[in-house]
C-alpha cells in the first residue's frame, strides 16, 4: 500500500526524482509496475475467457479481406512477433507448418541467459557487437522473469574452480557479467571456499578443488514459454494456427514501380490437406532454421544467411545434481561449454555445437551423448558413477545462427540477429537467441512497419504479463489442493506450468474415486501429469499426441519410457475428445512411438542392450545368472515367456498386468519373436554390469523373485491349515 502511495505520489517526478525517493529495490519495483501499466493501457482482450477454437482460427485466416501482417513460423521469434504486432493494433495472423515450439524453440539449454560465453570473447576480442548483444540480453532477461514468473525462475549457476590463478581470472568476469546487468542484475555474484561448495554441490570432484564461484541467470520453461507467447497473441486478436504450411508467397506487381512485391501466401492445413490464400500487406519471414527455404520461395537466387548448428542435450536422473544449483563447466576438453542444470526434478546437460543439415527431425546422435557424459564425469566425484545407461532422454536442437557462409566454425559465430527485406518486400528475421525474442520481434515490427507504410502504435510488449502469469502467486498451489483436493506435487506442477490458468486445469480433473487426492489421475505414477492436461491441451491446439508429450506436458523430454508407457492413455483421451477412428489411433501412436524412438533418444538407449553382441561376464557371474534364469525357465526350454514370467510372480504372490509384462520382456527380446532367450538375459545382466543399462524392469524383476524364493523356506502344514 505504501509503495503504491508512493507510486502515485512520484508519478509526476522526472527520473532522479523517483532514484531519490527510492531505494534500488524500490526503483525497480516502480519500474516494473510503469512498464506493467504502459504495456497494458488500452489493450483490448477481444477473448479473456476461452481462446478460439483452432477451426476458428483457420476460418478467420481463410475468410479475413487482408491482414497487415502474417507471420510464417510459431517458434520463440514467429510468436513473439505475431504478440508484438497484435498489440500495436495491427490485424496479424501467424502459421506454423508443425506445432508451436516444435522446432529448436522447444530443444533448448532452457536457460534465460545474457551468454557469459559472449560477454568472455566480447571483453578478449574488444567486441563491441558481442558486448551490446549480451547486454541486451541481460535486459530481455529481466523482463521475461517479470512477464511470466510462473514458467521461470533465477537460478543459481556454480563454476567450480580447480586451479588457483583462474580463481581471480572468473571472478572478475562474473563480477562484469553482474556490471553490465546493472541494476537488473538477479543477485550478486559471490566466491565459496571449498568446503561451501561440496556442502552445496556434494557430486563435485573434491580432488584439486580451489573453490568456486557462484553467479545468478534465469531458467524456463521453454515449449511452455514459446506457447505462452503464441497464446497470448491468440488472445488480443491475432489468427494463430499451427499445422498449417506455406506453400508458397503470393505476388502482385506494385502499381507504382511495376515491381513484384510480396502480398500473402497460399496455405494448406496439414490436417485436413486444404489449401487457401491468405493475404496480408507484409509477410515476416520468422522460420529459424528453414529461413533461407522461405527466402527462396521469395527468391530463387538469393544467398543464404544461416548456417545450421546442431546442439545436443541429455537428461538424466535428478540425483546427479542438487535441486537449486546448476553447474558450468566453462572449457571442455575441445573447447566447447557444458551447463549441468536441475530441471522439472531431473538433471540436464548440454550442450554440444558442431554443424548439421537443417532437418525438421533432428536426431542425437551416439557420439554426442557420450561426449557429454565424459565431461560430466570430469566434474562429478569418482563415488558417482555416471552411467550410459541413466540417460533416460536425448534430444537435438538446431541452432540458426547467422554467418559468413565462408565461415566453418560454428562455436565462433556470435548468436546475434539480423532483419533484413528483399526487393519484393519480404521481412526475415534470422538469428538470435531464445532470450532475445522480444526485442527481436519489436526490432523485426520496427523494420516492417517502415517498409510497408504500417499504420501502427509503437511496442507495447516490455512488461506485458504473457499466458497465466496475472493472478498467479508462489502459494497459488495451496489454492488448488484445498479447493480442488489435488496431490501437493501435482498441484505444484500445475500452477508452475498453467499460472492462473492451473485452475481450468483442475476444473476438468476427474475423480479418482480414492480417499485422497479426490481429484487428478496421473498419466504415469513417477510424474505429476494428470489426465486432464490432455483434455486441456486441446484447448491450446494440441493436434497430435506428439503435442502433448513434446510441448503441453515434457514427458517426452524428460522420460522417453515413461513418454511411451503414457501414450495409449493420450491417444484414447484424444480420440474421445476429437472423434479419431481405431485407424487414426493407431497412426498416432505409431507416430509418436517413431518421435520418442529417433528424437528423444529411445533408439540410442535401445541399442545399448541391442549393440552388447559381446558377453562381458566372468565365469561365476553367468553361473549365477544362469541359475536366475532357470528358475523362470523350469523346463529348460531355453527361453523363457510371459506366461513362465507370470508363473514364478504367481507364485510369490506377485500380480502384474499381462499386457505391462509383455512390455517389460520385450524391452529384451532383441530379435522380437516373443520370447526372451539365455543368451539375451546374459547380454542384458552384461549391459547392466557395463552401465549401458541401468534400469530394466526385467532385471530387477526377476532379481526380486529369486531372492524372494530363496528367503521363503517351506510352509509348514501347521500353517497351511493341514492336508493329505
Amino acid at each position: 500500500m505504501a509503495f503504491r502511495k508512493a507510486l502515485r505520489r512520484t508519478a509526476i517526478m522526472g527520473g532522479g526524482a523517483v532514484a531519490a525517493a527510492f531505494g534500488v529495490s524500490q526503483l525497480i519495483e516502480y519500474r516494473r509496475a510503469q512498464a506493467h501499466v504502459a504495456a497494458e493501457a488500452d489493450l483490448k482482450v477481444p477473448y479473456p475467457n476461452e481462446l478460439p477454437s483452432r477451426a476458428a482460427q483457420l476460418a478467420a485466416l481463410r475468410d479475413t479481406e487482408e491482414f497487415d501482417v502474417l507471420v510464417v513460423g510459431g517458434g520463440a521469434t514467429g510468436a513473439g512477433c505475431a504478440l508484438d504486432a497484435v498489440t500495436r493494433n495491427l490485424k496479424t495472423a501467424l502459421v506454423e507448418r508443425s506445432d508451436f515450439s516444435s522446432g529448436t524453440s522447444s530443444r533448448s539449454t532452457k536457460l534465460i541467459h545474457g551468454g557469459v560465453r559472449y560477454l568472455q570473447k566480447a571483453i578478449m576480442r574488444l567486441d563491441y557487437e558481442q558486448y551490446m548483444m549480451v547486454k541486451e540480453a541481460l535486459h530481455e532477461r529481466a523482463n521475461l522473469l517479470e512477464i511470466a514468473p510462473h514458467l521461470s525462475a533465477p537460478l543459481p549457476i556454480m563454476l567450480p574452480v580447480y586451479k588457483w590463478w583462474q580463481l581471480p581470472y572468473y571472478w572478475a568476469g562474473i563480477k562484469m557479467y553482474d556490471l553490465v546487468a546493472g541494476i537488473q542484475c538477479l543477485k550478486s555474484s559471490y566466491v565459496l571456499s571449498k568446503t561451501k561448495a561440496l556442502e552445496l554441490f556434494p557430486m563435485l570432484k573434491k580432488d584439486k578443488l580451489v573453490g568456486a564461484i557462484v553467479y545468478y541467470d534465469g531458467q524456463h520453461n521453454d515449449a511452455r514459454m514459446n506457447l505462452a507467447i503464441a497464446l497470448s497473441a491468440a488472445r488480443y486478436g491475432a489468427a494463430v494456427a499451427n499445422y498449417t504450411e506455406v506453400v508458397h508467397l503470393l505476388k502482385n506487381k506494385d502499381p507504382q514501380t511495376g515491381r513484384e512485391v510480396v502480398c500473402g501466401a497460399r496455405c494448406r492445413d496439414v490436417i485436413t490437406g486444404k489449401e487457401f490464400d491468405v493475404k496480408a500487406k507484409c509477410v515476416i519471414n520468422a522460420t529459424g532454421p528453414f529461413t533461407d527455404s522461405l527466402r527462396k520461395m521469395d527468391n530463387q537466387e538469393t544467398q543464404n544467411i544461416c548456417q545450421p548448428s546442431a546442439g545436443v542435450h541429455i537428461v538424466i536422473p535428478g540425483y546427479y545434481s542438487p535441486d537449486n544449483m546448476g553447474l558450468l563447466d566453462p572449457a571442455t576438453s575441445d573447447g566447447r561449454v557444458i551447463f549441468f542444470l536441475p530441471w522439472e526434478k531431473m538433471t540436464i546437460a548440454g550442450t554440444t555445437d558442431s554443424p548439421t543439415k537443417v532437418t525438421a527431425h533432428p536426431i542425437p546422435g551416439e557420439d554426442d551423448i557420450n561426449f557429454i557424459l565424459t565431461e560430466v564425469r570430469n566434474y562429478l566425484s569418482p563415488d558417482v558413477e555416471v552411467r550410459r545407461g541413466d540417460v533416460l532422454a536425448a534430444w537435438s536442437g538446431i541452432r540458426p545462427l547467422v554467418t559468413d557462409p565462408n565461415s566453418k566454425d560454428t562455436q565462433s559465430i556470435c548468436r546475434n540477429h539480423i532483419v533484413s527485406i528483399s526487393d519484393s518486400g519480404l521481412v526475415t528475421i534470422a538469428g538470435g537467441k531464445w532470450t532475445t525474442y522480444r526485442s527481436m520481434a519489436e526490432e523485426t515490427l520496427d523494420a516492417a512497419v517502415k517498409a510497408h507504410g504500417l499504420s501502427a502504435e509503437p511496442c507495447r510488449t516490455v512488461g506485458l504479463m504473457l499466458e497465466g502469469a496475472k493472478g498467479w502467486a508462489p502459494t497459488l498451489y495451496i489454492r488448488l489442493v484445498q479447493d480442488y483436493g489435488l496431490e501437493m506435487e501435482v498441484a505444484q506442477h500445475l500452477a508452475s506450468t498453467y499460472g492462473a490458468k492451473a485452475f481450468d486445469v483442475a476444473k476438468m480433473a476427474q475423480v479418482t474415486g480414492q480417499r485422497w487426492p479426490i481429484v487428478g489421475k496421473r498419466l504415469v505414477s513417477e510424474f505429476p501429469y494428470i489426465e486432464a492436461e490432455v483434455l486441456y491441451a486441446i484447448k491450446e491446439y494440441a493436434c497430435t499426441a506428439i503435442d502433448v508429450i513434446a510441448r503441453r506436458t515434457r514427458l517426452g523430454f524428460l522420460n522417453v519410457q515413461a513418454a511411451d508407457e503414457a501414450l495409449p492413455c493420450i491417444v484414447q483421451i484424444m480420440a474421445k475428445e476429437l472423434g479419431w477412428s481405431q485407424e487414426k489411433k493407431t497412426e498416432e501412436l505409431d507416430a509418436a512411438k517413431k518421435f520418442l524412438y529417433l528424437e528423444m533418444g529411445y533408439r540410442s538407449r535401445s541399442e545399448q542392450l541391442t549393440k552388447t553382441s559381446e558377453i562381458n561376464l566372468d565365469y561365476q557371474e553367468v553361473v549365477r545368472y544362469k541359475k536366475r534364469f532357470h528358475k523362470f525357465d523350469k523346463e529348460s526350454k531355453g527361453f523363457i515367456t510371459t506366461v513362465d514370467v507370470q508363473r514364478v510372480l504367481e507364485s510369490i504372490n506377485v500380480h502384474i498386468d499381462e499386457n505391462a509384462l509383455h512390455e517389460i520382456l520385450n524391452e529384451v527380446d532383441l530379435n522380437k519373436n516373443g520370447q526372451v532367450e539365455i543368451n539375451e538375459f546374459l547380454q542384458l545382466m552384461s549391459a547392466v554390469k557395463k552401465g549401458q543399462v541401468s534400469d530394466s524392469r526385467l532385471a530387477i524383476l526377476m532379481k526380486t523373485a529369486e531372492e524372494t524364493l530363496e528367503t521363503r523356506g517351506p510352509v509348514s502344514v501347521d500353517r497351511s491349515g493341514g492336508g493329505v
